[in-house]
């Protein structure tokens, strides 16, 4: 069964895809678990210690989604729209980020959950993961950072590629780079350059987890696997229809390995982060089993693709407002809890925090991020309406100087 569109999303889509909804509710959900945690709202067994691997979840749907729009317009011969892509990107992601990196501004140094907030020109320009340090306010804009330096550069990447690859080899010569060449460049990268600073870090004559995130956690040039794997994974399903097939049948059990490669990176950060091996494969090994989970989200091998999940789309269509807002709920239920002798330990406490994230994020989503969203589809509905009307009077045309009964 085919998942509708909320009645609250104004995108255009008709149906949604139940298991990237789920996908991305469990990014949203892992990531929210693992913040609570570091304010003290914990769970059983200290599971939302592992929670951080939502953001890679996330960038493996951003990488896939995005280039999948890009790529499968050129599969079909079509050239790229490259200001329409801007446009609609900065009214999907602009007006909701403005407006929470507004609030942070504005709000008391008290009433951040962090006091300390980098300079604001670095939330403007997208570049306040570079030289980041945890500990500071809205520190988790970070890895929103990293996704408008992507959906900056990825279309300019591919539209150079195309035109390069053009003048020989065609569409195998493009291919072959956006499938192979540039992935297996840019995952190298990664692994090595994270093993290099993790070497440095440990040369250090006192190694912190400060200059371990500051250098290899929040940079741009170290986190790029998991977009990587989702550019991967959409060239193969715009390009190569026969391996994407194929791919989609390991669904059935490709998800083992998958848990397996998520697993053994937990393991690696648990035994020492900051070492090299857990440096540098650990962020890989968790990117590739993200991409394994987007496969088995996509096939229709399983049911995952046609099965909607109770409260899925909810949160998958609230998650970038959810996202934005919710360490502000949490802090707000961290003072509300203080004041109100309640312990952040209990139950009750987690309860109230949940319901915080809830609203605000809701509050954010209905007021700012869903009217962009209309202003979005109705510039696409007006751009469509006359592309369609030369359509149909080329198809009147055609009929008028066609043969009888041709």
């Amino acid at each position: 069964m085919a998942a509708s569109q909320p009645s609250f999303d104004p995108r255009r889509t008709a149906h949604r895809r139940p298991g990237l909804d789920l996908l991305r509710a469990m990014a949203i959900v892992f990531v929210v678990v693992y913040h609570a945690g570091l304010f003290g709202f914990v769970l059983p067994f200290q599971i939302q210690r592992f929670g951080w691997i939502g953001v890679d979840l996330f960038f493996v749907l951003s990488g896939y989604l995005i280039a999948g729009q890009l790529l499968s317009a050129l599969a079909r011969g079509k050239s790229l729209d490259i200001p329409r892509f801007y446009v609609r990107r900065a009214l999907r992601i602009l007006p909701a980020y403005f407006a929470i990196v507004a609030i942070y501004f504005f709000l008391p140094p008290m009433a951040r959950e962090y006091e300390r907030m980098p300079p604001v020109w670095k939330f403007l320009t997208f570049t306040q993961n570079l030289g980041l340090r945890g500990g500071t306010a809205f520190s988790h804009a970070w890895s929103l950072c990293i996704e408008f330096q992507f959906y900056l550069l990825l279309p300019l990447l591919i539209l150079v590629l195309s035109r390069w690859s053009g003048r020989g080899g065609g569409k195998s010569r493009f291919t072959s780079i956006t499938m192979v060449v540039i992935p297996c460049a840019v995952l190298w990268w990664c692994v090595f350059i994270r093993g290099a600073l993790s070497h440095m870090n440990l040369s250090l004559p006192a190694p912190s987890f400060g200059w371990w995130q500051q250098w290899i956690y929040y940079p741009t040039y170290s986190r790029l696997d998991a977009l990587t794997i989702g550019v991967s994974l959409a060239a193969i399903e715009s390009f190569r229809p026969a391996w994407w097939s194929a791919l989609s049948k390991t669904a059935t059990w490709i998800w083992l390995p998958g848990i397996s490669a998520i697993a053994l990176a937990l393991v690696l950060a648990e035994k020492d982060g900051l070492s090299i091996i857990s440096s540098a494969l650990g962020f890989f090994l968790v990117a590739l089993g993200c991409g394994t989970f987007l496969v088995c989200g996509v096939s229709p091998y399983l049911p995952l693709s046609r099965v909607a999940f109770p409260g899925a789309a909810f949160l998958a269509t609230m998650a970038y407002s959810l996202y934005l807002s919710h360490k502000l709920a949490i802090h707000g239920v961290e003072i509300f809890c203080g004041v109100h002798a309640i312990g952040i330990e209990t139950m009750k406490a987690y309860v109230v925090m949940i319901a915080a994230i809830l609203v605000l994020g809701s509050a954010l989503f209905f007021a700012v991020e869903r009217p962009f969203l209309r202003i979005r589809e109705e510039r696409s509905r007006s751009a469509r309406a006359p592309r369609l009307s030369n359509s149909e009077s080329r198809s009147e045309q055609s009929t008028q100087h066609s043969p009888p009964n041709s």
